[in-house]
């Protein structure tokens, strides 16, 4: 297809204007894909496959969807419905990011096939947008567009490198056929020789006196976060920050 013949898929209309209504739906079509893709991976995604979840001929549903790119750009729409930004922006631009990074965390993870189809270029979907809407409008009174750009990029690779890496630990772990606790048991040997030979000062002070590593998952997490809000608090003018020790407090409550 060339870039003259190219239409994004949501400037097709989904019903023609004329003629009986359609059997199906792409919100059908999309809610099938994804169901398929959390019980058995993208790559199970055909149009065959959907064809065969929603009773349809597959040659019939390249009429609503009509190339697989498409298909994964109504997907990834979809899932960004699940981030509830209802009530935002409230006037504390900390606790809407936050709710913000919660919910993009737990989506993901709920879905982690989105790992391997999570694309830079925006496809302008209608969640995504309302995203956008709505995320950057926490910040949207304070700084400069160019600024919130920064900012939300800071905090976006935070989030997706944060839950890359938990998706992909736990893919390691469960291809060990260990338990996480059972791989950290069979890891130690190696350690106790590290901390031993005396050659690793740094290494051997994160075995020893580090608690991040030991902390929940969901703490790990929010430790990260509240050092990224951090470093968008300090970009903003002082009279927006929220009260900061405040949140710190609840987090070092939930530490202790």
């Amino acid at each position: 297809m060339t870039d003259a013949e190219y239409v994004n898929i949501w400037m097709r209309p989904e019903r023609p204007a004329r003629g009986p209504k359609p059997a199906y739906s792409r919100a059908q079509i999309t809610e099938a894909a994804v169901r398929i893709a959390d019980a058995e991976g993208l790559e199970a995604v055909t149009m065959r496959r959907i064809a065969a979840e929603i009773g349809a001929g597959a040659m019939s549903l390249y009429r609503y969807v009509p190339s697989r790119d498409d298909l994964i750009e109504l997907m990834a729409d979809r899932l960004m419905g699940e981030i509830d930004v209802a009530g935002l922006p409230s006037g504390d631009w900390r606790a809407d990011l936050t709710r913000y990074a919660d919910g993009m965390r737990a989506m993901w993870l709920r879905h982690p096939w989105i790992i391997t189809v999570h694309r830079s270029l925006p496809s302008f979907g209608p969640n995504q947008l309302l995203l956008i809407e709505r995320v950057m409008g926490a910040l949207d009174a304070h700084v400069s567009i160019d600024e919130n750009l920064g900012l939300m990029a800071i905090l976006n690779g935070y989030i997706e490198g944060a839950v890359r890496e938990e998706i992909s630990w736990a893919e390691e772990v469960r291809r060990s056929g260990l338990s996480e606790s059972e791989w950290m048991v069979r890891s130690s040997p190696r350690v106790h020789q590290l901390v031993k030979s005396g050659e690793y000062p740094i290494f051997t002070k994160i075995v020893m006196q580090a608690r991040q590593p030991h902390l929940s998952r969901d703490d790990q997490f929010r430790y990260g976060l509240e050092r990224v809000l951090d470093c968008i608090a300090a970009a903003l003018p002082p009279t927006v920050e929220p009260p900061v020790a405040a949140h710190r407090e609840g987090q070092e409550d939930r530490d202790d």
